[in-house]
């Protein structure tokens, strides 16, 4: 059933052409009543660049094509939505905070100086950035991070496994990532000192203790699969999340606009938005 809301938001759609874009710019019309897309920005490569962005995502012709340029989207918008590469998003950041307009990030991959030009448009305006903006998988973070909190000193080891499509440029994906840290909250280590991306070889040595592995797997369509594992003697805990289609974090995404949209500049994550 489409989402209730009260507020027209507008939104502009970074990354149209793509299969998140598709989705947002599909389920928008889809809200009661419809969230108006005003803007589809895409790079000038895209495959479907020139075309109408509502008949690209199947929702039927919305009169907005899908164009390379920002600045005019973000005046007719209140919320850009974001699912773009991580050197874009980054790139765009100070034309963002200038504009004034919420932004909602769901791109991945970003590395500590592309973080640093996010966080300092979030100073300006109201930014939402999450590796996952489904209300299931942000439930998951926070159930890994009490299992962790319960488990911690009891002998159990935690590893991460993903399943993604074969077309995932980064890996782990985000929502691993995020998983680990919400695993290594609960055990107080810090990820960075612990994460083991993947194994390979003869070890001479058990795995150590103070250790979470991730292993990403990528192929076929998987849309997503996170599956993370409390292994002990004797015994083990999964928590698991499986998407069957990217609807979930369109409208996760979506909700997250409505949300945005007028609110006090700073850096917000999905569980401020779902109040988790």
């Amino acid at each position: 059933m489409p989402e209730e809301h009260t507020k027209t938001v507008r939104v502009a759609v970074m990354g149209a052409g793509g299969r998140m874009g598709r989705a947002i710019i599909r389920c928008a019309g889809l809200q009661a009543p419809p969230l108006p897309i005003v803007g589809a920005i895409d790079v000038e490569d895209c495959a479907v660049y020139g075309k109408d962005a509502g008949l690209v995502a199947g929702a039927g012709e919305l009169g907005v094509a899908i164009s390379s340029d920002l600045e005019a989207p973000l005046e007719a918008a209140d919320v850009l939505i974001d699912f773009s590469y991580a050197q874009s998003t980054a790139a765009i950041a100070p034309v963002v905070a200038a504009s004034g307009k919420a932004w909602i990030i769901g791109t991945t991959g970003l590395d500590e100086a592309q973080r640093d030009a996010v966080e300092s448009a979030s100073r300006k305006i109201p930014v939402v950035m999450a590796p996952n903006m489904s209300l299931g998988v942000n439930l998951l973070f926070t159930l890994v991070e009490q299992a962790a909190r319960a488990l911690k000193g009891k002998g159990y080891d935690i590893e991460i496994i993903e399943r993604h499509h074969r077309r995932k440029k980064d890996s782990p994906s985000g929502t691993a990532l995020g998983l680990g840290q919400a695993a290594a909250r609960g055990m107080d280590w810090t990820l960075e000192d612990v994460a083991r991306h993947g194994r390979e070889g003869l070890q001479d040595h058990d795995r150590a203790a103070e250790e979470i592995g991730f292993h990403a797997v990528r192929g076929g369509d998987f849309v997503g699969d996170h599956t993370v594992l409390f292994a002990a003697e004797g015994e083990s805990v999964e928590l698991s999340h499986r998407a069957t289609n990217r609807d979930t974090f369109a409208i996760g995404a979506l909700r997250a606009a409505m949300w945005a949209a007028g609110r006090q500049p700073g850096l917000y994550a999905m569980n401020h938005v779902l109040g988790l």
